[in-house]
Formats: C-alpha cells, sequence, structure tokens
C-alpha cells in the first residue's frame, strides 16, 4: 500500500477531500501543521494562514491517480507539497 501525504494551505483542506473521494479513497487523516520552508515560516496561529497536513492510505493506482490530479490541478496555484511513501498494513481489507 502507499502513504499519500499532502501539506497543504487549509483553505484547500475541503478541496483535498473532494478529489481523495473523486479518485476513490475510502478516508483520511487531517490535522492543522506549522513549520517553515521556501516560502518562509508557516503558522497555524491564524486560521487563515494555516497549513493541514492530509494522509491517506490507497493501493498504488489510486496514490497515482492523486498524485497526477494534484499536480495538475492544484500545485501551480497553491502553496503545498505531496509526497508517497510505501506502507505495511495490518488491516488491509479496510483500504
Amino acid at each position: 500500500m502507499k502513504l499519500v501525504t499532502i501539506v497543504c494551505e487549509a483553505i484547500l483542506e475541503d478541496r483535498v477531500v473532494e478529489l481523495l473521494r473523486e479518485v476513490g479513497t475510502n478516508g483520511h487523516t487531517a490535522f492543522p501543521v506549522h513549520g517553515s520552508g521556501n516560502q518562509g515560516n508557516r503558522s497555524a496561529d491564524i486560521s487563515e494562514m494555516a497549513n493541514v497536513q492530509i494522509q491517506v492510505v490507497v493501493k498504488p493506482a489510486i496514490a497515482e491517480s492523486l498524485l497526477n490530479r494534484l499536480q495538475s490541478e492544484l500545485f501551480a496555484a497553491f502553496a503545498m507539497v505531496a509526497y508517497e511513501s510505501d506502507v505495511r498494513v495490518l488491516r488491509p481489507d479496510k483500504f
């Protein structure tokens, strides 16, 4: 299985969750995050300026579709990153 992690502006959370459903995911986990990067520090203190991290465990084909859609539909207009990792899932029937 693949773990896809998306870090984006909090205002994008609803759009990303909609995209997750469109590509066939069964659920996700999201939480507020803060840090720094190419665009400087990102604080979680002000909701309009906050970032959110969204994670989903999916089959490889869904991960590929999700990453392609994120890149083609959102990367150019928003501050965000996404990456995938291989994961071992003990209850694969949940995904």
